[in-house]
Parts: C-alpha cells; structure tokens; sequence
C-alpha cells in the first residue's frame, strides 16, 4: 500500500511539474525561434556591410551594417518610385533578361517574390483547393496559370506548397473542372501554410464552378 501511496503521489508531482512545462515551452519556443532567425540574418547582413563600414569610420560600430541596408533599400524603393526611378528599374530588369544564365535565376526569383508579396501580374492569383492525394482529401494551392494541352483542353497551373515553407512545393497541372475556387485571401493562406495549419480560418468554403467565374485566366 505505500508503495501504490508512494507511486501515485510522483505521478500527481509529474503531471503538475509536466503541464507548467509545456505551457512554459509553448510560450518560449516562438519567442526563441524568432529571435534565433532575426540574429541569423542580423548577424549575416551585419558581418557582410560591416567591413566596409570599419574601414571608412575605422571602428566596428555593431549594427550599423544593417541600419545602412535598411536605409539603402528605402532609398532606393522611393527612388525607384519617381519616373528617372521607374526608367532606370525598367532599364536594369531588361539588362538582367539579357544575360545568359543570369536571366532564368533574376526572372524567377523575381517573379517567386511578386507571388509572394500579392502582385495580380505575376502572382498567386488565387486560392484554390484540389483533391489530391487521394479522394476526399483536399490540400490548399495557388493557381498560377493556364494553359491548353494537345486537344485544346483547358488545364489549370497549381502551385501546391509545403509547410512551413511555402516557397518550396511542386506545381500540379490539373483539369479546370477539378480545381475549386476557396474565399480565402492569398495571404491567409500564406499563413496557414506558414504555421502549418495552427492559424486557420473557421472555415474554407469551397466554391463550385457555378459560383463562380471559369479559371481563365
């Protein structure tokens, strides 16, 4: 009997050590993670720009690499947003276009950043849900395009990302017909995938072709 006693007593210690410590791990692990990334990038930006920076003040001023960075990015988004800005911007994207090699990386990482920032051009131009990987299971895409197959088919581009990055994932080429509309903004799908479904809405409505526009686009 003591030793049921005894037994009983270090579970009920357990299970009240256990769950402050999982709260306690619930609270720290974002709060960790995100200042582990933000020093990542601190520290790689700064170690880049801080070179320079000591050999023209000719002393290590910790941070000033990234405050520079930050500055020149917003000079140069207000210069490229005057009409000298906008022709030179022009001018730059053509010369990359031009170059072997060098076009097919700025063309598509140029193009992977206006999907991610909601640009209507080059974008994500919405959210759509498919049945895949098998029937009555859904996942979240991006329809990015169009295009006809050799019987003039209508078939929808399908960017389907993986969690929790959205910048990798595969494009699914999908009959129009099974691919549906959702009401979720790009953006909030973005977070779904980010945070692996933890954030989602209360409800994704599916919207059948007769609720909607076809998916030319």
């Amino acid at each position: 009997m003591k030793k049921a006693g005894k037994f009983s007593i270090s579970k009920w210690l357990l299970a009240k050590f256990r769950r402050p410590m999982i709260a306690g791990l619930l609270f720290l692990t974002p709060i960790v993670v995100t200042y582990l990334v933000l020093k990542l990038l601190f520290d790689t930006i700064d170690g880049i720009l801080q070179p320079g920076v000591t050999a023209i003040l000719g002393r290590k001023i910790p941070g000033l690499g990234v405050i520079i960075l930050i500055a020149l990015v917003y000079l140069i988004g207000f210069f490229g947003s005057s009409i000298l800005g906008r022709w030179f911007v022009k001018l730059t994207q053509r010369t990359f276009l031009k170059m072997p090699i060098v076009n097919v990386i700025y063309s598509t990482v140029k193009q992977l950043i206006e999907s991610f920032s909601g640009s209507r051009t080059t974008g994500f131009k919405r959210v759509v849900i498919i049945e895949y990987p098998r029937a009555g299971t859904w996942t979240i895409g991006f329809l990015t395009n169009t295009v006809v197959d050799e019987n003039g088919k209508l078939m929808a581009l399908v960017y389907i990302p993986t969690a929790p990055t959205p910048n990798t994932g595969w494009v699914a080429i999908v009959p129009t017909e099974d691919v549906y509309d959702t009401d979720l903004p790009v953006q909030e799908a973005l977070r779904l995938v980010l945070s692996g479904g933890i954030i989602a809405p209360p409800q994704i409505r599916k919207i059948t072709s007769s609720q909607t526009d076809d998916l030319k686009l």
